[in-house]
C-alpha cells in the first residue's frame, strides 16, 4: 500500500498487443517498438507516477512470451503495475507469468484512493461482461470503503462511443455494472480500453475515460473497421484527495509509425 499523500499519479497503457515474436506487428506497426516509444514518453513526462494500470490486450496471441516481455518492460517503473485481462488476452498465461507479483490484485488502496480493477474478459469473444463474481468483488470493496474516493477500470467499455462496430463489442451488462456504480457516491472514474481511442465524459458525476492504445489507433465515429491516423499515446491522472480529477493524453507523435491502412480488421 502505497502511503496517503494529497495527490495521487497515476499511469494508464493499454492494448499493447504484443506477439511472441520481438517483431510482432499489429496492423503493420512493430507493437514493441510503439510501447517503447510511449513509455520513452512517459519516463519524460510522468517518469515517477505512485501506480501504472494495464487495461488489457497486453499481448495479441496470448503467449507466455508477450507476457514476459510485458514484464520486462513495466520493471523499468519503481511502483507498482496493476494488470488485468482483455479480450485478447489468455487469462491462465498471464496469471502464471504474474504469479509472484501482486499486478493482478483487484482491490488495491493507493494513497487516499481506492482503485478497483475487474476483469471483463468473456473467453473465446471479443465482446465483455462483467461475471457475477467480479460484480460482487466491486459491489463488497464500495460497501466497504464508502468514504474512500474510487477508481474502477477495466478493458471493455460500458457506453456507446458513435462508433457503430466498436458498440456491438463493448461491455454486455453494463446495466448491471451501473446499479452498482450508482448506489455508490464514492465511485468518481471508471477507466477502460479497447476501443484505441480517447473518450472523456461524465455519467450522473461519474468521469469516463477511456485511453489510446500503445499501437494503432482507431478512427473515432466510423462505422466500419477503420485506422486513425493519429499516433500510440498514454493517459495521465492526478488523484486528489478530495475526489476531483486532473487528466490528460499524451501521444509519441514525434516519431513515424508504420501501419497498414488498408487492413479491413484484426
Amino acid at each position: 500500500m502505497a502511503s496517503a499523500k494529497k495527490t495521487v499519479m497515476l499511469v494508464q497503457v493499454s492494448d499493447a498487443h504484443l506477439r511472441k515474436e520481438e517483431d510482432g506487428a499489429l496492423l503493420g506497426m512493430n507493437t514493441r517498438n510503439s510501447l517503447d516509444a510511449v513509455l520513452d514518453l512517459v519516463k519524460t513526462h510522468h517518469g515517477a507516477p505512485d501506480a501504472v494500470i494495464a487495461s488489457g490486450d497486453l499481448a495479441q496471441d496470448g503467449s507466455i512470451e508477450a507476457y514476459e516481455c510485458f514484464q520486462a518492460k513495466m520493471a523499468q517503473f519503481s511502483c507498482p503495475v496493476y494488470w488485468f485481462n482483455g479480450n485478447h488476452d489468455d487469462r491462465e498465461v498471464m496469471a502464471e507469468v504474474a504469479s509472484r507479483t501482486d499486478s493482478l490484485t483487484s482491490v488495491q488502496r493507493v494513497g487516499e484512493w481506492q482503485i478497483i480493477l475487474l476483469d471483463s474478459l468473456v473467453r473465446g469473444k471479443v465482446y465483455g461482461r462483467l461475471s457475477d463474481h467480479e460484480l460482487k468483488i466491486l459491489d463488497d470493496a464500495l460497501t466497504a470503503s464508502p468514504g474512500v474516493p474510487t477508481l474502477v477500470s477495466f478493458h471493455h467499455h460500458p457506453i456507446d462511443i458513435g462508433c457503430r462496430w466498436l458498440d456491438n463489442i463493448g461491455l454486455k451488462n453494463r446495466d448491471a455494472l451501473f446499479e452498482i456504480i450508482d448506489r455508490h457516491p464514492q465511485v468518481k472514474v471508471l477507466l477502460w480500453g479497447h476501443i484505441h481511442q480517447e473518450v472523456d465524459t461524465v455519467r450522473n458525476g461519474v468521469r469516463l475515460l477511456a485511453s489510446p492504445s500503445t499501437c494503432v489507433q482507431f478512427l473515432p465515429h466510423s462505422d466500419d473497421f477503420a485506422i486513425d491516423t493519429i499516433a500510440p499515446g498514454y493517459r495521465w491522472l492526478k488523484l486528489h484527495a478530495d475526489g476531483t480529477v486532473d487528466t490528460g493524453v499524451l501521444r509519441a507523435d514525434h516519431i513515424e509509425f508504420q501501419v497498414d491502412y488498408s487492413s479491413k480488421g484484426y
